[in-house]
């Protein structure tokens, strides 16, 4: 959207600060007004990072998640025993009822921990950095394997198992803050995360509110394929048997 004349300026203005929370665009619209903090380049490329984040890496961490919960089915039950419970005190799910399924959330992060979308990411260096041994040239352009990242067995003792009690308070109190990365971390980490999440409780809720899952093959000889994002290199099949 583009305000050229100051009537239309003035009237967009006055509506943006009529509302309590602003949408992302009407933010970027609005940093673009004042001291033209964002281009519209600027804008464009961020409007297509949230969208690329909403669908598409999300799609695959549900399919990495689903796979998972109907290979381990005691973990399936306890998902299934805590939505139910919500779903009764609530009658339904909403926003504000979605932070108490707390075992969801653990099994959500374990899940990425171990099938994260995106295993690699990348810094331009712009300036000398001193590591503690090493002192990294400006100019050079960093990797960090995510994946080794999540498997690094100081902080995961049994890293290629599936084990939501890893994000049990318990044990993430004194866990190095970047022992855990699906989603970056720092001021450039992932800005569509928190929507992400939400999605993938929303959808996960209410598909073992009304079935129940079965692996057609076998999880453990899946390969992957690692492009922009990690999918399965060939189709693997999971049963969904009605409940209701």
């Amino acid at each position: 959207m583009r305000c050229t004349k100051q009537g239309q300026y003035n009237f967009y203005v006055t509506d943006l600060k009529s509302k309590k929370r602003l949408s992302l665009l009407d933010l970027l619209i609005a940093a673009s007004w004042n001291d033209n903090q964002i281009d519209e380049e600027g804008i464009r490329e961020e409007v297509d990072t949230f969208m690329f984040e909403g669908h598409d890496t999300t799609a695959s961490a549900l399919c990495f998640a689903l796979c998972l919960f109907a290979k381990h089915k005691d973990v399936q039950e306890n998902i299934k025993e805590e939505v139910k419970s919500i779903m009764q005190e609530n009658n339904n799910l909403t926003i504000s009822s979605l932070p108490k399924l707390s075992y969801l959330e653990r099994c959500l992060k374990e899940s990425l921990r171990l099938n994260l979308c995106v295993q690699l990411i990348f810094w331009h260096i712009s300036y000398d950095m001193q590591l503690k041994h090493y002192l990294i040239p400006s100019g050079t352009m960093v990797g960090v394997n995510i994946y080794s990242v999540h498997r690094n067995k100081k902080y995961w003792p049994n890293p290629n198992v599936f084990d939501p009690d890893s994000f049990l308070p318990e044990n993430i109190k004194g866990r190095h803050p970047y022992s855990y990365i699906p989603f970056s971390a720092g001021p450039r980490n992932c800005i569509g995360q928190k929507l992400a999440m939400l999605e993938l409780k929303l959808f996960v809720a209410f598909l073992f509110y009304n079935f129940e899952l079965e692996t057609v093959d076998e999880l453990d000889d899946v390969t992957f394929s690692s492009d922009v994002i990690l999918t399965f290199s060939k189709l693997f099949r999971i049963k969904f048997i009605s409940i209701t």
